[in-house]
């Protein structure tokens, strides 16, 4: 979370720096900027990922170094599971806030003839991205642990592409359908790379050991 909070806080200084510094009258900067902010506090998020897995390798080498039989008491897994766990809450408490400032008022949803769906569709994007960033985190972490690059672009290219689709609301249909079908390939993909089956998955459902 910690890290999490450092990415926002850099790409928020860079993004005040660049609306300082630009024509506030000047629409289409404006959108470029939002557009350049947006791209931006997703690569920081994704480097700030890297740093904190090279962080928990360390802290893992730490482990392993003063325990007795020589392994560490917390897989690189558990930790993906975790770190991403952080991501997402404060990625959705941050988002959460904003949205809570904003219905305060004064005004209502919809009056100007706009999707009254604002608040309804901002809490489902909210929990998609909360589950999205724990299931990147577990495969980001798997891509770094056995330097499958290729794992870690994907990752980006999906987190991108989720804050991209954001663009076409309010659209909102044209942001919730491509964020849930990622989020259900990552789902799947994390599953599979944390070693779990078919097999295992239907156990689960038919509650058999």
């Amino acid at each position: 979370a910690f890290f999490w909070l450092v990415s926002l806080l850099l790409s928020s200084l860079i993004w005040f720096i660049a609306v300082k510094a630009s024509d506030p009258q000047d629409e289409p900067l404006q959108k470029g900027l939002l557009i350049f902010g947006v791209m931006f506090s997703v690569l920081l998020q994704e480097v700030f990922r890297f740093l904190y897995y090279k962080l928990l390798r360390k802290a893992i080498e730490g482990l392993v170094a003063l325990s007795e039989d020589g392994c560490s008491p917390i897989s690189i897994q558990q930790m993906a599971y975790v770190a991403g766990v952080g991501f997402g809450l404060m990625s959705g408490a941050f988002s959460m806030i904003n949205l809570l400032a904003d219905s305060l008022g004064p005004g209502t949803v919809g009056i100007h003839g706009d999707s009254q769906l604002y608040f309804l569709t901002s809490a489902f994007m909210t929990m998609v991205l909360i589950f999205l960033h724990t299931f990147w985190g577990i495969l980001f972490f798997h891509g770094c642990e056995y330097r499958r690059w290729w794992e870690i672009t994907a990752v980006v290219v999906m987190h991108l592409a989720v804050s991209g689709s954001t663009f076409c609301n309010p659209l909102y249909v044209g942001s919730l359908v491509p964020s849930y079908l990622l989020m259900a390939a990552a789902a799947a993909w994390a599953y599979l790379l944390s070693g779990g089956s078919a097999q295992n998955l239907r156990r689960f459902l038919l509650c058999k050991s």
